[in-house]
């Protein structure tokens, strides 16, 4: 179910909690929201939708990866970069970096661990960083 983008900026700094096989609801209505906003949204984490769970997906070009209780385990080559949101309005600065190492669990409930560049490396930091209730 495709859900409102959520802009409480209190409830946004929140952390979020761990994500269990019961949240695949959840999964599922990032998926549809993400969708329907594809043309201005390329990550979403749970909490944007209202939902505090370590839930994110990230659009990767021909498939979007929906990531749970994300970790970034490595990181190197720090840039600074600017960043928009959906739940808030412009953009701000941040400090990014153009390779990562994820651990994760898929829709599936299978353990992934994958190394990240460029974009789709600074989606997921954004993303992770609204799991911790950084927002940039």
């Amino acid at each position: 179910m495709v859900k409102p983008i959520v802009r409480d900026i209190l409830f946004l700094g929140q952390k979020s909690e761990e994500a269990t096989s019961d949240d695949m609801a959840t999964a599922t209505d990032l998926q549809d929201t993400l969708r329907a906003n594809m043309n201005r949204c390329v990550g979403m984490a749970a909490n944007m939708i209202g939902v505090k769970k370590r839930i994110i997906i990230v659009d990767m070009g021909l498939v979007s990866v929906v990531m749970f209780n994300p970790v970034i385990l490595k990181k190197d080559m720090p840039y600074e970069t600017e960043e928009g949101c959906l739940s808030l309005d412009g953009t701000r600065k941040t400090t990014r970096y153009r390779n990562i190492e994820v651990e994760y669990t898929d829709m599936g409930g299978q353990r992934q661990k994958h190394q990240y560049s460029g974009q789709i490396a600074q989606i997921i930091q954004h993303e992770c960083d609204h799991l911790e209730g950084i927002i940039i």
